[in-house]
Parts: structure tokens; sequence; C-alpha cells
């Protein structure tokens, strides 16, 4: 586990949401939480989005809340709509509840949280619109354990994507950044359609076309620690047809 960058103040007391989707994830949430919160950023509050998990993740979830009133809030949703639409929900309760900077993560403790404060200072020095934890920029790494189907799988997405929309981000299909919120407003979560990992993309292409500094910076991927992959093959079908959208979609769309 790396050590968290000591950020100067007033850096380390920004007002830094973390917003993080859940399914099934009772296991691994009361984990993340407390290294979220151990973090030396006195600013930072999490917020959880549940798709309604049938584990008990949002009761774990309310017990969390209960015990740091201040810091982290739930959001239960009806049932699964997919990643995408979980993150919309939550990004846009933080943006209405103040937060200056927005951080997307996953529950399953495959995102190094002591990354984060490294990750705020990278945004804040360059005034990028959005740092991303990339794992395929030098000095990015992906765990051992992490299965040769997947490594295929997301190195296959990455080229695809690049091929047909020619974005120069390296990792495009990454889940963990943080943005700056008048980024995430000029966006503009309304114009967001994807529901599953083709929010990533979706994102990312957005940022792009309106002229957003995106940085990337190397992080260590972890294998799952608790639980089972999300993806289905509905998503792996969305992920394929979404370039393709994404393009008709925005094309008008210009900084």
């Amino acid at each position: 586990m790396i050590e968290p960058v000591e950020l100067p103040s007033p850096w380390r007391d920004a007002r830094l949401t973390v917003v993080v989707p859940t399914y099934n994830e009772a296991g691994n949430l009361p984990v993340l939480v407390d290294r979220l919160l151990a973090l030396p950023l006195p600013g930072l509050k999490v917020l959880v989005a549940d798709d309604n998990s049938p584990d008990g993740t949002g009761e774990v979830a309310d017990k969390l809340a209960l015990e740091h009133p201040d810091r982290v809030q739930v959001v239960h949703r009806a049932g699964k709509e997919g990643l995408g639409r979980a993150y919309v929900d939550g990004i846009g309760r933080a943006l209405d509840g103040g937060a200056e900077y927005v951080a997307q993560m996953d529950a399953d403790l495959s995102h190094p949280p002591e990354a984060l404060p490294g990750m705020l200072g990278a945004l804040l020095s360059t005034q990028a619109g959005v740092v991303i934890g990339s794992r395929y920029v030098p000095g990015g790494q992906l765990d051992e354990a992490w299965p040769l189907y997947r490594r295929a799988l997301s190195g296959w997405a990455n080229l695809y994507v690049h091929t047909l929309l020619r974005v120069r981000i390296r990792d495009l299909t990454a889940g963990f950044k943080i943005w700056q919120a008048d980024a995430l407003r000029d966006i503009d979560l309304n114009r967001v359609q994807s529901n599953g990992y083709s929010f990533q993309v979706e994102m990312h292409y957005l940022a792009t076309k309106l002229g957003h500094t995106i940085l990337e910076v190397p992080i260590r991927f972890e294998e799952r620690r608790d639980g089972a992959s999300k993806m289905t093959t509905a998503t792996k079908v969305e992920s394929a047809l979404m370039p393709f959208k994404l393009r008709t979609r925005h094309r008008n769309l210009d900084s």
C-alpha cells in the first residue's frame, strides 16, 4: 500500500466528494470507507450510490453513515440500472451538495484510495479538468492476479475506442479519477446516456470535445478482494456500440 501524499493547506482542505456506486459490495465497502476517511484530506466526503443490493450493501452503507454523519452519505436507488446511471445520480448530488471536486472510484478495492491526495494535487497544480488514475501510462501497473482474459479485454477495448474516437487518453476505460466541478457542469450530466461501463468512455469523449485538459497519472490496479465482477454480456455489447453512437450524438459539440 502506498503512503498518501501530504498536501499543503488550503489544498488539503478542498471540498472533495468521492462517489462510490455499489451493487453487492457489503464486504468491501467498510474497508474502502475506512481507508478513504483515514486520508489526510479533512474536506473529503463519501457518497455511496447503492442500487438496492440484495447482499445488504445498502444497510452496511447506512451504518457507516450513522458512524460518520458529517462525512458519509448514502443514496438508495430503486434497483440495478447500470454503473452510468448510478454515477450520474451520485455526481449530480455531489455537485448540488457543494463539492468543488468529485472523485469516481469502484467499491471493490481495485483502486488505491491512498492515491487520491496525489491525484488531487496534480489536478490543482495543473488546473486540469480531470485527472485519471491510469493503468497504461509509464509507471502504471496491473495486479499480477488480474486474469489474462480481463487484461486482453481491457487492452482490446482501449485500442478499439482509440481507433474509432481518436481520443488521446491511454486508459480510456479507467474508472478512477477526480474532476473539477466546473468541468462536470460544462459537460452537463443530462447529455450522458450510457448505462454501463461505457459511461467512462462517454465522459472522456465529452471532456475532450469540450476542450478540457485531461491528465493521466500512474496507479497500481489491484484485483478485487471480495465479490464478483459486474461485467455482463449486455454491458459488453453496449460498450462495443457506444463509440459509433458517440460520434453521431455529439458530432456538433465543440469547446
